[in-house]
C-alpha cells in the first residue's frame, strides 16, 4: 500500500483480491512475490530507495532476474500524488511496469502517464463480478519503448587472456607434448655408452702377426745384393 493513501476497508479487500488473482496468472511464467495490504515481503531497489510494488516478477532461474513490476490501483488511488510516488518510481526500473486500474479510472490513468511521460509497458482494466475477476488489456507499449535490461559486465583484460589461453592449450596435439625427464636422459645414456663400447672393442682386438712375406723381404734383399768390387779383386790376386 502506498504511504500516501489509506483505502476504505472494502476497497482494500478488493485490491488485495486482485493482487492474488494476478499472482496466479503470472505464476505460469515468473516467480512472483506479492505485497498485499501493509505487508512488505519483497522490495526492489531504485537507486538507494527500497520500494514495494504490489507484485514483483522474477525469472524462474536461480539468478532470479527482475522481469517486471505490477501495481494495482483502485478508483480512489488514481491521482497525481500516487502516480508520482509509485508509477514514476517503478517505471525507472530496468524492467517492464504493468498498471491495473478499474474501468472508470482508465482515462485518468492514461492522461497521467502521457502528461508526466511515465513509460508503462502495459495498462489493464479489471472488473470484479461476484466471485470472478476479469482482466482486459487496453494498452501495450511497442518493443522499442520498453526498458532494456542492464548490460552484462565485460570481462577484464586478465580474464580475456586466461580465456584465450585455455582453448589454445586444449588444442595442442599430443606430439607436441614435452618428453619427460626419464625419456630425455635415455638418448644421452645411449650416446655416452657408444664411445665406451668402441674403446673396449679396440683394446680387446689382438695384434695381427706379421706375414711371412713381409718378414722375408729384407733377407731376400740382402742375398740379392752383389758383392763389392774390392772383394772380387782380392780373389783374383
Amino acid at each position: 500500500m502506498s504511504p500516501i493513501l489509506t483505502r476504505p476497508i472494502r476497497e482494500q479487500l478488493e485490491h488485495d483480491r486482485v493482487i492474488r488473482q494476478l499472482q496466479a496468472r503470472y505464476k505460469r511464467k515468473h516467480d512472483v512475490a506479492i505485497n498485499p495490504g501493509h505487508e512488505q515481503n519483497q522490495s526492489v531497489m531504485v537507486g538507494d530507495l527500497a520500494v514495494y510494488p504490489d507484485l514483483v516478477l522474477f525469472s524462474q532461474e536461480r539468478a532470479r532476474k527482475l522481469e517486471g513490476t505490477v501495481e494495482v490501483e483502485t478508483g480512489e488511488s488514481v491521482h497525481l500524488l500516487e502516480a508520482r510516488a509509485e508509477w514514476g518510481v517503478f517505471s525507472k526500473l530496468r524492467a517492464p511496469f504493468h498498471l491495473y486500474v478499474p474501468p472508470q479510472a482508465l482515462d485518468a490513468a492514461r492522461r497521467l502517464c502521457e502528461e508526466h511521460q511515465f513509460p508503462v509497458a502495459e495498462i489493464w482494466t479489471y472488473h470484479i463480478a461476484m466471485d470472478q475477476v476479469r482482466f482486459l488489456q487496453v494498452y501495450k507499449a511497442p518493443a522499442a519503448a520498453l526498458p532494456k535490461a542492464a548490460p552484462e559486465k565485460k570481462p577484464t583484460a586478465e580474464k580475456r587472456l586466461a580465456a584465450e589461453r585455455k582453448p589454445a592449450a586444449e588444442k595442442k596435439p599430443a606430439a607436441e607434448k614435452k618428453p619427460s625427464a626419464a625419456k630425455k636422459a635415455a638418448p644421452k645414456a645411449k650416446a655416452a655408452s657408444r664411445p665406451a663400447a668402441k674403446a673396449v672393442k679396440k683394446k680387446a682386438a689382438p695384434a695381427r702377426p706379421a706375414t711371412a712375406s713381409k718378414a722375408s723381404k729384407p733377407a731376400r734383399a740382402k742375398a740379392s745384393k752383389p758383392a763389392p768390387k774390392r772383394a772380387a779383386a782380392k780373389k783374383r790376386r
